[in-house]
């Protein structure tokens, strides 16, 4: 049984929202430990209330060390400066990846001028098959500022592992499918984790925590 919410093929919409309730409601209990010593507010500035979870302070989530579609060596210091919104997902996802990114270049629209402060990454769980060419021309199909991260299986294992993602390919036929966590998580500029968005949230509410932590100023 997978300890985190999914996007799986079959699954009962009303199982997959209890399972992400559960799970989301035991990430706030660990949360609300966390953030008593670890508080990234200034201090005078009234505490954000995001519409995702606050996790400030996590011990996981912390970075990631992969590869892009132009062969280019990432890790979250490379965007330093930036809101960034990271999803792990893979390209033949029949609906979930692309209703993520779907409501990811919404985001970018709503956000105005402040858009290029925003980075949309998306982490393939699917390295067999995505390779860095169709990882490109996917991001292009929703926002030609969207970045795509790859590497071998097993660095995709061990920053899925730091982020507390779970993925499993899945038998279909000829082929197969992914199974895998189907939530975003936002950055602050400086590189810090701070909030997990569900994927049945809105737009709306992503753009509004997003305006949140570009509202904070980088210590």
């Amino acid at each position: 049984m997978p300890r985190f919410p999914v996007s799986r093929a079959g699954a009962p919409a009303d199982l997959r929202r209890r399972a992400a309730a559960l799970w989301l409601g035991g990430l706030a209990l660990g949360a609300g430990g966390l953030l008593a010593g670890c508080d990234q507010t200034p201090l005078g500035a009234p505490a954000p209330v995001f519409k995702g979870i606050d996790i400030t302070g996590a011990a996981y989530g912390r970075q990631f060390a992969l590869t892009d579609f132009n062969g280019q060596p990432r890790t979250l210091a490379d965007y330093r400066g930036q809101v960034v919104m990271l999803y792990f997902g893979f390209v033949q996802c029949p609906d979930v990846c692309p209703t993520a990114l779907t409501r990811a270049a919404a985001v970018k629209q709503q956000l105005g001028a402040d858009a290029t402060q925003l980075q949309v990454i998306f982490v393939t769980v699917d390295p067999e098959r995505d390779t860095p060419e169709l990882l490109r021309d996917y991001m292009a199909a929703f926002d030609p500022s969207f970045m795509a991260l790859t590497g071998s299986p097993a660095q995709i294992k061990a920053v899925a592992d730091e982020f507390r993602v779970y993925y499993k390919k899945v038998p279909t036929g000829s082929t197969y499918t992914m199974d895998h966590t189907a939530l975003s998580y936002l950055f602050d500029r400086e590189g810090r984790i701070r909030v997990v968005l569900r994927h049945e949230q809105t737009a709306d509410d992503y753009t509004a925590d997003i305006r949140q932590l570009l509202a904070q100023t980088p210590a």
